[in-house]
C-alpha cells in the first residue's frame, strides 16, 4: 500500500514549502493585479503593487477577499483567464444570495484531482478499493471531486450521488464497495437505514471513508465508525478555494493535513483581521497559489479553527488544520452567547441515550431570545416510562446548559421526527430572522 500520492510534496520541509510557497504567490499577484480588474483596484486601494509580494512573509499587505467580492463580481468578474480557457464551471447552491461562481481550467482539474488522490491516498484507499460516491453531482463540487480523485489514483468509481438511500445500500453490499463518501450526517442516516434492512456492518465490504461539506464532531465519528465499521476520515474544502481536497486526514486522525504547494493559510481575528500566530483559534483564510481560471487571495472562509505545525506520526509535514468548530456565519448569538451547533452535538454523543438527530429552534419571544433543542428519541427510549423520559430530559438540559452557558429547553421528539436529509443537515431554524 502507499503511504503517499506525492511523497515530495506531502513531506517537503517547511523551509522548502515556504520558498515554492513565495515563488508561486508573487507569481500568482502579479498575473491576477494584470487580468482582474477588481483585484487590482483593490490593491491600488490599498496602496499595494505586485513588487511589494515577494514571499510569504509579505502576505499581510494584501486585501481580503470577501464572499460578497465573489457575488458582487457574478459570474464571471473574477476570471483570471479569457472564458475560452475555461473546461468547467460549478457552483455553490446560492441559498443566500446570488451563487458562487467558480471555473477551472484544464491544469487547474489537474491540480484538483492531485489535491483528492493524497486525501484518498492518506485514508488507505488504493487503485484496488472501489470508491462509493454519494455527494451530489452537478454544480456542487462535491461529487465530481472526489470521483476525479478516485479515477486518478485507480479506484473504481461508482458515482451514485444523492437518494434512494435504500437502493444506495443494496449497491454498497452488491457492488462491493470498500470507501464511502458523503456528509456524515448522510453515513448516520445510510446506517441507520441498514438496520431497518436487517443489514449489519459484517454483510458490506466498507473500511474507510471520506466525509465532509458540514461541521461534525469527534463524537458523531465514532458513531459513525462503530455503526459502520469502518475508519472515519475528514477531507476539507470550499466552492471557492477549489472543492473537496483543501486539506484531509491522515491515519492519525488528528487534524487536516492542508496541501501547502497550492494553498497558503492564515488564521486571523475575525473582528479585527489581525494575522493570529499559528495554534491559536482564529477564521481560515485561503490563498490560491496553482489555480489559473479562479485564484482567490486571501478568502476569508468564515471557518473557524486552529492551525498546528508538529511533527506527525504518517511523515508528512504538511500543516494540520484541526477539525472546524464551526462558522461565523452558523454561529448563533443567543441573549449574548455565542453558540455553535456542534457544541450541542457533542454534548447529545457523549451522553448517548438518544438517537444521534437533533434541531434548534431560535426564537424571540417579549425581546428575549429563546432556544429550544429537539432532541429525537431513539426507539429503545421510547418505550421507556414518562419517569425515565423526563429524567433523561432533566440530564440532557443541565449537560447543555453548563456547555453553553445559557438555558435551553429541551424537547424529546419521537423517533424519525427530525427530517432526514441527502445532503447537509439542516441544524437550525431561526425564527428570529422573520421578524427583523
Amino acid at each position: 500500500m502507499e503511504k503517499y500520492w506525492n511523497e515530495s510534496m506531502e513531506c517537503a520541509t517547511h523551509n522548502e514549502m515556504r520558498s515554492l510557497q513565495s515563488f508561486r504567490l508573487s507569481q500568482t499577484v502579479r498575473r491576477v493585479y494584470e487580468n482582474v480588474k477588481p483585484y487590482r483596484e483593490k490593491m491600488d486601494a490599498a496602496g499595494v503593487k505586485p513588487e511589494d509580494i515577494k514571499s510569504v512573509d509579505d502576505l499581510y499587505k494584501l486585501p481580503f477577499t470577501m464572499k460578497q467580492d465573489l457575488r458582487d463580481n457574478y459570474p464571471y468578474g473574477l476570471f483570471a483567464v479569457p472564458m475560452e480557457e475555461v473546461v468547467r464551471l460549478h457552483a455553490s447552491s446560492g441559498t443566500t444570495g446570488k451563487q458562487i461562481v467558480v471555473g477551472y481550467t484544464e491544469n487547474d482539474l489537474e491540480v484538483w484531482k492531485e489535491c483528492c488522490a493524497r486525501a484518498l491516498t492518506a485514508a488507505g484507499a488504493t487503485k484496488h478499493d472501489f470508491m462509493h460516491v454519494s455527494y451530489g453531482y452537478g454544480l456542487f463540487t462535491g461529487g465530481f471531486g472526489i470521483h476525479n480523485g478516485a479515477e486518478k489514483v485507480g479506484m473504481t468509481v461508482i458515482p451514485v450521488s444523492t437518494g434512494n438511500t435504500k437502493r444506495q445500500i443494496n449497491i454498497i453490499k452488491d457492488f462491493g464497495s470498500t470507501f464511502l463518501c458523503c456528509t456524515p450526517s448522510y453515513a448516520l442516516y445510510l446506517a441507520e437505514t441498514m438496520e431497518e434492512m436487517g443489514i449489519t456492518k459484517d454483510d458490506i465490504k466498507l473500511k474507510g471513508g471520506l466525509f465532509g461539506a458540514e461541521p461534525w464532531t469527534e463524537e458523531m465519528r465514532q458513531e459513525i465508525q462503530n455503526k459502520l465499521g469502518i475508519k472515519a476520515m475528514d477531507i476539507y474544502g470550499l466552492t471557492e478555494v477549489i472543492g473537496p481536497g483543501v486539506a484531509f486526514e491522515c491515519c492519525e486522525q488528528n487534524g487536516m493535513h492542508i496541501n501547502e504547494d497550492h494553498f497558503i493559510v492564515e488564521t486571523i481575528d475575525p473582528d479585527t483581521g489581525e494575522v493570529l500566530p499559528e495554534g491559536s483559534q482564529g477564521e481560515i483564510v485561503f490563498t490560491c497559489i496553482t489555480k489559473e481560471a479562479f485564484p482567490v487571495i486571501r478568502y476569508r472562509t468564515r471557518d473557524i479553527g486552529v492551525l498546528k505545525r508538529e511533527k506527525c506520526s504518517c511523515g508528512r509535514n504538511l500543516v494540520k488544520m484541526m477539525k472546524p468548530k464551526g462558522r461565523t456565519d452558523d454561529m448563533l448569538i443567543i441573549r449574548g452567547v455565542n453558540v455553535f451547533p456542534s457544541q450541542i452535538e457533542s454534548v447529545l454523543l457523549q451522553l448517548g441515550n438518544t438517537a444521534p438527530y437533533y434541531q434548534l429552534i431560535v426564537d424571540r419571544v417579549n425581546n428575549t431570545d429563546t432556544l429550544e433543542i429537539q432532541v429525537e428519541l431513539s426507539p429503545e427510549m421510547f418505550s421507556d416510562t414518562v419517569k425515565s423520559l423526563e429524567d433523561s430530559e432533566k440530564l440532557i438540559k443541565s449537560a447543555i446548559d453548563s456547555t453553553l452557558g445559557i438555558s435551553a429547553s429541551i424537547r424529546l421528539v419521537e423517533p424519525k421526527t427530525i427530517p432526514r436529509v441527502e445532503g447537509k443537515a439542516v441544524r437550525v431554524i431561526d425564527n428570529r430572522r422573520k421578524k427583523q
